[in-house]
């Protein structure tokens, strides 16, 4: 109850005209820029972080939020309309949005997409309010042996969608595993598959080679193809969602919001694993074949994934002074320019600004939910301009993207070869989600690998010295025996449903 009164004494604060005026102007600026290829929300609050200089903290933290929320929302909308990710963690909503939204319902991922992320963002929030200090004890508990095991997890799962050829998946994997190796080795200092070239001792960049695979790969291919195919203009389709959509979007949402709160509140937990294992959670439990043809569960899960882990990330950030993502640190360096230490001692210290803070985020989540919703047609309609000029934008965004991540030319060359790369893939029919995967799982595995080796000396058996590490290694056996009695289960079911449909037919 006193933490409830606290957050009502935060709303009240932030409540004001002015201050909703900020979380209004935060919210559509960070939209705008978030819109753009390769900006993500970071990106976002980097760029409008000197308008806030001025302001009161209370205005500044209520701009924060919108321009966080907004920005998030951006990056999902260029991956459900124009399949470029503004960040990893929207690498799965590209999936299945870009579909949907080829299917002219794109205004139905994005509606989708909002609301999602307005019920994740809401319950996280509250979560951060209620249990922020005992979240941030047993983060601290968990080790290396945990997080790799997960990370295993994530892998194994993957195999569920490897596409129609497991040969072509397990290669795609490999490669992306393979390109997550470019760079230093993380105890010897010795560069690898570096070529010599000075760029490539630091790790590629994730954002560069998901917008090369998918933006650059993307207009690649409907270039080559331009010529052959008749101009085909794709319907905007109903704005709203229907009721079936609404049916079929509520559990993956809360299904989401549960993966995503609890990896946001690990430090260096990240949101792209929750995204990933709420995808094939919600492939493997969908009554409807629609997956990787434009299935509504395939964004509304991951995005409320992406959005709970967004709001997770404020346990270590606020009661540990650990930025555990990029806008984490943004918001990090935002609050120690108003003199505030993120730390065990912010709640008693500075506790007003803290309530006003987690208010603020409710306050920006509903304003983008208020501001957005409405918009959805009018973004999806962005897939009625000629494609010529559609993707000569993204080409010149997507390369203003690569060049603001590190402002250096070699990443524009990074992107191109990856961009090439992302054409052969559509060309031999290899699937993106797995290399997808690799690049981003691949050096965290190591990392977290030889962090738990180093503890246990050597022995391999310090990977199971923690009670999750273990739980998730029983999961994953269970996972491989029973994969082939689920493989046949399903068949049968699939069979005997055809059989009904023949005789219905035959009726």
């Amino acid at each position: 109850m006193e933490n409830f009164e606290l957050l009502m004494g935060g709303l009240e604060s932030a409540l004001t005209p002015m201050n909703l005026l900020y979380a209004a102007i935060g919210v559509l600026l960070g939209t705008f820029v978030g819109v753009l290829p390769g900006i993500g929300p970071a990106m976002a609050i980097a760029l409008l972080l000197p308008v806030t200089y001025r302001l009161e903290p209370t205005s500044a933290f209520i701009m924060f939020a919108g321009l966080y929320y907004g920005g998030m929302y951006g990056g999902s909308t260029t991956s459900i309309l124009l399949n470029t990710p503004g960040e990893s963690a929207s690498v799965m909503t590209a999936l299945e949005g870009n579909r949907m939204a080829r299917a002219g319902r794109g205004a139905q991922a994005l509606a989708t997409a909002a609301v999602g992320s307005f019920v994740a963002g809401t319950i996280g929030t509250i979560l951060v309010a209620f249990f922020s200090p005992a979240l941030a004890d047993v983060a601290v508990e968990l080790g290396a042996p945990s997080y790799f095991a997960l990370m295993v997890l994530a892998l194994v799962m993957t195999t569920t969608v490897l596409g129609t050829s497991a040969l072509r998946g397990f290669a795609a994997l490999f490669l992306g595993l393979t390109i997550g190796l470019v760079g230093l080795d993380l105890n010897t200092g010795q560069p690898r598959l570096t070529f010599g070239v000075t760029q490539l001792v630091d790790r590629l960049d994730i954002v560069v080679v998901a917008v090369g695979i998918f933006a650059l790969g993307e207009a690649l291919w409907v270039a080559a193809h331009l010529r052959r195919r008749p101009a085909h203009v794709i319907p905007v389709g109903r704005p709203w969602l229907s009721r079936d959509d609404w049916g079929r979007s509520w559990k993956p949402w809360l299904r989401g919001t549960a993966f995503g709160f609890p990896f946001g509140a690990l430090p260096a937990g990240g949101a792209e694993i929750p995204t990933f294992l709420s995808y094939l959670t919600e492939r493997k439990l969908s009554k409807h074949n629609e997956f990787g043809k434009g299935a509504i569960e395939g964004v509304a899960g991951p995005e409320a994934a992406n959005n709970a882990s967004a709001a997770g990330m404020f346990v270590p950030m606020l009661a540990l002074g650990l930025p555990v993502t990029a806008t984490a640190a943004v918001m990090l360096s935002a609050l120690q320019g108003y003199g505030i230490t993120p730390g065990p001692q912010l709640m008693t210290d500075h506790a007003d600004l803290v309530w006003t803070l987690l208010a603020s985020l409710l306050i920006g989540n509903t304003l983008l939910l208020v501001l957005n919703l409405p918009l959805a047609p009018l973004w999806a309609r962005l897939l009625r301009i000629p494609r010529p000029q559609l993707y000569a934008g993204i080409l010149f965004f997507a390369c203003l993207g690569a060049y603001a991540t590190n402002l250096d030319p070699f990443d524009i060359g990074l992107l191109v070869a990856f961009g090439l790369l992302g054409l052969m893939m559509r060309r031999f029919g290899l699937p993106v989600l797995p290399l997808i995967l690799g690049v981003i799982l691949g050096p965290l595995m190591e990392t977290k690998l030889r962090e738990a080796l180093t503890i246990s000396g050597g022995d391999y058996g310090g990977l199971l010295n923690e009670p999750l590490a273990v739980v998730v290694y029983v999961l994953i056996a269970l996972f491989i025996l029973g994969r082939p009695f689920i493989a046949r289960a399903r068949a049968r079911a699939d069979e005997s449903a055809s059989v009904e449909d023949e005789k219905e037919q035959v009726h």
